[in-house]
């Protein structure tokens, strides 16, 4: 589906190795000289060739809370669902890769059912979403100042979640 797998270069094809069906989608190269890779299964980032070409960062797509593209500033950021810090990425030339495209639709392909409710201090995004081998699983992403082990909290997001995940078939 890649079809621009040979101009991606051999070091960072290398650095992202694909295993069983994951399969490599989009790449492109970075201002700084490194590559961002998206396969099937992960969002991947590697160095450049003078700093060894290695992997930097991967990490599964269901870690994605959300990404967006100024096409201004060729700026690709990526939220986390675990509230590391993000992830900005400058394109060196993004009109020469599918890549943002790719991103949104694989954030999109992992999320399966997606609930925002309410809670005291903000609000919580309960999701159920799905692996490259099609396992589901569900998440608890909080705004910011939300405490989910706050009990008045908890019973909001675990209602939530035994919502989502029943429509999904999977046990509450």
């Amino acid at each position: 589906m890649f079809s621009r797998r040979r101009q991606l270069p051999a070091p960072a094809r290398a650095a992202v190795p694909t295993v069983g069906n994951e399969r490599l989608l989009a790449g492109a190269d970075l201002a700084d000289g490194g590559w961002v890779v998206a396969t099937t299964a992960d969002l991947a980032t590697v160095s450049r060739p003078d700093d060894g070409a290695r992997l930097t960062l991967r990490r599964p797509w269901g870690d994605v809370d959300r990404a967006a593209f100024d096409p201004e500033r060729s700026e690709l950021t990526v939220e986390w669902v675990d509230a590391a810090p993000d992830l900005r990425l400058h394109l060196a030339d993004p009109a020469g890769t599918r890549l943002p495209a790719v991103l949104r639709e694989r954030v999109i392909w992992s999320v399966v059912l997606a609930e925002t409710v309410d809670v005291p201090g903000g609000q919580v995004r309960v999701a159920v979403r799905r692996d490259l081998d099609g396992t589901m699983y569900s998440q608890a992403i909080a705004g910011d100042g939300v405490d989910l082990y706050r009990p008045e909290v908890a019973r909001v997001v675990d209602a939530t979640e035994s919502k989502v995940r029943g429509a999904c078939g999977l046990p509450g």
